[in-house]
């Protein structure tokens, strides 16, 4: 049927199992849907319409077997912003732009490299994104009035305090109860799905007890429409396409990160190993699909693809079936939605937030007190307090800066001292002085450009008087850049130059390679190249005069001689 070899070798026992998995997750899917498009700034069925065309496009096209895609806590805040900077229709082209990146970064494997973003950049803004959606949720909660959505954390909290007179107490009542489901459901009955009694319970409370008292859906959106919506062209101009360029890729970026997370976490939980790049590809295509029916961005969801592994997911047919559920569900029941509590909604978002804000890493990384603390720190700050456009480069800035520094404070220069008596034999403990025409020097970290100044600073203390012959044992560098390579050869010209010569010893096939490209190895000689570093250091004695070297010409002593036959151990290189 497809040719995907996530669909072959289903059985029909494992077509059952798909389907009992894909109606546990559509169940979680449809408040989590209408919450976060709520949470969004945008009506509760664009939600449901995204958890729809997302999950199947998702399950049909994507990279991992068990991935469900769908609108997501972590894009709250970044389309809430959108939304009010922009408008809901520009929203709708941000996301479609956004599809195309991501189908963009599949096709030139970008999906490889977003795994090297550092946990301390996505911990800082993931537990950012949790303290917003916490914090947006506090006005349904308490039922305030007359609250006005802002871009800016500061500014929605003024505007909490400000209206804090307005409390309603039959949604406190509603949002204590819809707390203690969520809290209590999973523990006592783990199989029960807990966000939707989460919906049920509190809104037959408040039809039953106190109607027209609290603010619904219905109240604040209207009705659900039972129909499925028509596709609608947004309207795209050139200039449009530019205003909305950093938005869009805002939304390409997160739905990216998130979405391979995600996968990486099914990858865990199977023992199965999904494709990066085709993933990107299947929630690019989905991207640039949802907004042609009013969705909003969606991207791989953590929590609802670990519920479908968990109810015994075989095949990307469970993601599927789950959207098949979803849309029947909006045919039959869509008319009850609009009764459903505001303060309903709340607990179901702090929920979501307390388990995104990954408390207990973030704790850990706090005490570390490093660069990745700062870098943490600063990324989380700039989340809540600016935005995500904002905090994800400086973050990632800053991370770079951190590794360039403690890169840098790796590379070690050490000199090759062995140690001998006067008859000739190793003596442990006791240095003579090596022959004042030859240094060697071993070589620790990389050469690269963080470390350019450096190096050239510790070879110059290293070698107080200039040698005749230098030897550079290269063994453990582990890379050699453009900078690194510029600073190797103004060396080695600058010894050739005053009549010295460089010889280098046990280099790796990595850098040598990099030496031939640049044409160093040239300038240096083949001749000069030795595998162990005894070679190096006879070919080094062959270079010299021995005859008026003050050392050797002492019989007492006879240095190079004896440098001659040692056989270098690993703990002096």
């Amino acid at each position: 049927m497809f040719r995907d070899g996530r669909f072959t070798n289903i059985l029909k026992s494992d077509i059952r199992k798909d389907l009992i998995a894909g109606l546990t997750v559509g169940v979680v899917a449809i408040p989590l849907g209408m919450a976060f498009a709520i949470a969004s700034g945008v009506k509760p069925e664009y939600g449901l319409y995204t958890t729809v065309i997302a999950g199947l496009i998702v399950g049909l096209l994507g990279g991992s077997r068990f991935q469900v895609a769908g609108p997501t806590g972590a894009f709250i805040p970044i389309l809430l912003a959108i939304v009010l900077q922009y408008g809901y229709e520009d929203l709708l082209i941000a996301g479609f732009l956004a599809g195309i990146m991501l189908i963009l970064m599949s096709l030139f494997k970008i999906g490889n490299l977003i795994k090297f973003i550092p946990r301390s950049v996505t911990i800082g803004f993931t537990a950012g994104i949790a303290i917003i959606i916490f914090s947006g949720q506090i006005e349904n909660f308490l039922g305030l009035e007359n609250i006005e959505k802002k871009e800016y954390f500061h500014e929605n909290m003024l505007q909490i305090v400000q209206q804090i007179g307005t409390i309603n107490l039959y949604s406190i009542l509603i949002g204590i109860i819809g707390l203690f489901i969520v809290w209590y459901v999973p523990r006592r009955f783990p199989r029960v799905p807990s966000l939707l009694v989460a919906l049920i319970i509190p809104t037959i409370i408040a039809i039953v007890f106190f109607p027209g008292k609290v603010a619904t859906i219905g109240t604040e959106f209207g009705g659900i429409p039972q129909s499925f919506p028509t596709i609608q062209i947004p309207h795209v101009t050139f200039e449009k396409i530019l205003y909305l360029l950093q938005p869009a890729f805002v939304i390409a970026m997160l739905g990216g990160i998130e979405s391979l997370l995600s996968a990486v976490v099914s990858d865990g939980m199977t023992g199965t190993r999904h494709n990066s790049n085709k993933e990107l590809f299947g929630q690019g295509v989905a991207n640039m699909v949802t907004p042609l029916f009013g969705g909003i961005p969606a991207t791989g969801a953590i929590a609802r693809t670990a519920t479908n592994i968990r109810a015994g997911a075989v095949s990307p047919y469970s993601a599927i079936f789950q959207s098949i559920f979803v849309i029947l569900t909006i045919a039959l029941f869509a008319p009850f939605a609009s009764h459903v509590p505001l303060a309903s909604m709340a607990p179901i978002l702090m929920f979501v937030a307390f388990n995104m804000s990954e408390y207990k890493t973030f704790g850990l990384i706090l005490k570390m007190r490093s660069g990745d603390s700062l870098v943490l720190v600063t990324t989380f700050l700039l989340t809540v307090f600016v935005n995500l456009t904002i905090a994800v480069p400086i973050g990632l800035l800053l991370a770079m800066i951190s590794f360039i520094k403690r890169m840098s404070e790796a590379l070690k220069v050490k000199s090759i001292e062995p140690e001998f008596d006067e008859t000739g034999d190793l003596k442990p403990g006791e240095k003579q002085k090596l022959c004042p025409e030859i240094a060697s020097l071993t070589i620790h970290g990389p050469l690269f450009f963080g470390v350019a100044d450096q190096f050239e600073e510790i070879l110059s203390t290293s070698m107080n008087k200039r040698p005749k012959v230098l030897i550079l044992k290269m063994r453990h560098v582990s890379l050699i850049d453009v900078t690194g390579e510029a600073n190797l050869a103004a060396l080695i010209l600058d010894y050739k130059n005053k009549g010295g010569t460089v010889l280098i010893s046990e280099i790796g096939e990595e850098a040598r390679d990099v030496l031939n490209m640049s044409g160093l190895s040239e300038v240096i000689g083949d001749e000069h190249f030795f595998k162990y570093t005894t070679d190096a250091i006879n070919y080094a004695l062959t270079c010299i005069d021995t005859s008026a070297c003050a050392i050797c010409g002492n019989d007492k002593n006879p240095a190079c001689r004896i440098y001659q036959h040692i056989d270098l151990p690993e703990s002096i290189s």
